[in-house]
């Protein structure tokens, strides 16, 4: 018995370095696919390369995991690899890891039927009446996003800026002024602005959602090459 444990043991290690080694480490991790045998899916990254993989011998789960590399293109804007659909890369040549995160949980949590959004990004703020708009324009080199309300209240200045210190938290992006953001790389990037703009607009709200998964997430991205960030 104490055999067949080691072997079994040193087998996954291995398949695990292999894993490491081909595709990168693991930059983020849903540990419960509700959409497919609550399998886990993680997210790794190798000199540029993004891969989706999963650990689990269920039939169909390279099915599922090119599904979800395909969401990353629709709903994330980003660039798929030719020569595997599992893979896709970033547009604008930056990692954006923190944005690719919370899309990779959107993705997984979504019914695989959902269809991306389209049209203004806007949303109804939870925290107050104000529907919040987001639009964005060339400014010098880079591409600017400016955070307005639809609405007058006295508290929507407030309100606004604290929307922006989401973006820069949630989204890495670039405080320009008040009610201005920008990506590092200076580049549009739409389907990422409307991924982020949730989680920007609740931040204690996504602080709790984000400590919880980490708590789910603990006893399995310890072996799965997992990289702290």
């Amino acid at each position: 018995m104490t055999t067949e444990r080691t072997t079994s043991s040193t087998n996954r290690v291995k398949r695990v370095s292999q894993i490491i080694e081909e595709y990168g480490k693991c930059i983020e991790l849903v540990p419960m696919d509700p959409y497919f045998h609550n399998i886990s899916v993680g997210l790794y990254l190798k000199d540029g390369i993004f891969t989706v993989w999963s650990y689990s011998n269920r039939p169909g789960v390279h099915q599922r995991i090119s599904n979800i590399r395909d969401g990353f293109v629709a709903l994330g804007g980003m660039a798929p690899t030719p020569d595997s659909d599992i893979q896709f890369t970033s547009p604008c040549g930056r990692l954006h890891l923190r944005a690719l995160g919370f899309l990779l949980a959107q993705i997984v949590g979504k019914n695989p039927d959902f269809s991306p959004p389209t049209g203004n990004l806007t949303i109804r703020d939870t925290k107050t009446r104000l529907t919040l708009n987001v639009a964005g324009k060339p400014v010098d080199d880079r591409w600017v996003y400016q955070v307005t309300a639809d609405e007058e209240a006295r508290s929507a200045a407030a309100r606004l800026r604290l929307v922006v210190a989401g973006f820069v938290r949630y989204g890495e992006m670039e405080k320009v002024g008040d009610h201005e953001v920008a990506f590092s790389c200076g580049h549009r990037h739409d389907e990422l602005m409307r991924i982020l703009l949730p989680y920007s607009r609740n931040v204690s709200a996504v602080e709790n959602m984000m400590e919880a998964d980490a708590l789910r997430g603990q006893m399995t991205t310890g072996t799965l090459g997992f990289a702290q960030r």
